[in-house]
């Protein structure tokens, strides 16, 4: 009988535990193959035995034979049910692995439909508004372009205020008394042109730098001066703001007289000879 080679050393259950797949089924393989051949060996023995076998047993099988064939038997159920169990192991293993990564898989897929969900939302909104603003563009009643009425202009323009402007006076007799009656109006001292006119054609003949060099003024040193012959202490003490601080100058001669006249007689118009 021609029986199968048994290996010289057999592994170690920690040995082989750390082996591949394809190795535990041969060294597997390989114990059942030694379990066999033992079991034989043992039987042959006990058979050729004879009389020693038979007095040791009646059986006629050696026990301690018998009981390595047994051991070896045990080891290759063993190693078998360990082979079976990895493998069962590494079976779910890799379906749990293909489940996970089927709902990771998912996942994503779900994750990458509800952006583009969602920008397709905003798109849409995007869109609309821009219809919408469009549409109330449309919508919107033009500007009537209106012309101003005539009248209404020229309201505006005499309701605008006007500008100030200077008043223009002849440099004579005539433009003098009318720049000194403005100013006296403002100051708020009384006189008529008739008045200073009349005042002044007695006094200086109407000429601005007459000057008196022989009244008693002009013995005591403060001769009479200007249009309305004025000695200087009273030009000095009736002067008027606005006006030249220049006793020869026409306006302020005669501004200062009138004052002075308004403040001694009341008016300039009440003046009818020196006063």
């Amino acid at each position: 009988m021609q029986l199968p080679t048994i290996p010289k050393k057999l592994p170690t259950f920690a040995k082989f535990n750390q082996m591949s797949k394809k190795h535990k089924i041969t060294a597997a393989g390989a114990v059942a193959a030694a379990a066999v051949v033992l079991t034989v060996t043992g039987l042959e023995a006990t058979a050729g035995a004879g009389s020693a076998t038979a007095a040791a047993d009646p059986t006629g099988f050696s026990v301690s034979t018998g009981t390595h064939a047994k051991e070896l038997g045990a080891q290759t159920g063993m190693a078998s049910q360990h082979v079976i169990h990895e493998s069962t192991q590494q079976k779910a293993q890799k379906k749990t692995d293909l489940a996970a990564a089927a709902k990771k898989a998912a996942a994503e897929k779900a994750a990458e439909k509800k952006a583009a969900s969602a920008a397709a939302e905003r798109a849409k909104e995007k869109a609309a508004a821009n219809r919408s603003t469009h549409r109330a563009a449309v919508a919107a009643p033009k500007k009537a372009h209106t012309v101003t009425p005539k009248k209404a202009v020229e309201a505006k323009k005499a309701a605008a205020p006007k500008k100030a402007t200077v008043k223009k006076y002849t440099n004579n007799l005539d433009g003098w008394i009318r720049q000194s009656l403005d100013i006296m109006h403002k100051k708020g001292i009384p006189g008529t042109y008739e008045g200073i006119h009349r005042n002044i054609i007695r006094e200086s003949s109407g000429n601005p730098k007459a000057i008196n060099l022989w009244d008693i003024n002009a013995r005591n040193g403060i001769p009479s001066k200007g249009l309305l012959q004025v000695i200087n202490p009273t030009f000095d003490r009736y002067h008027v703001s606005g006006t030249s601080h220049n006793i020869y100058d026409p306006v302020a001669n005669i501004t200062a007289a009138c004052n002075y006249a308004a403040d001694r007689y009341g008016s300039m118009d009440n003046v009818n000879s020196a006063y």
